[in-house]
């Protein structure tokens, strides 16, 4: 069984410790716009009704943010 986009999503989020608002904060580094209640969706459980599936561009976006905040802008 294959890990989706939100298990490694939530993965990430646990094993760094990072709230809605860090992620937020992380993915406008990149000056990609996320909502904290579009964030809810994608940590919900699949069968509930508002869940979401997160896509390879909100991964990707928020990957590349994490990179900018754990070891600053490039030179």
């Amino acid at each position: 069984m294959a890990l989706t986009n939100n298990d490694i999503f939530k993965k990430l989020r646990v094993a760094l410790k990072l709230r809605d608002v860090d992620i937020v904060e992380i993915c406008k580094l990149v000056d990609f716009k996320v909502s904290k209640g579009e964030l809810g969706a994608f940590f919900r459980k699949e069968d509930h009704p508002k869940y979401m599936e997160c896509g390879d561009q909100i991964l990707r976006n928020f990957l590349n943010g994490l990179v900018i905040h754990l070891r600053g802008p490039q030179k």
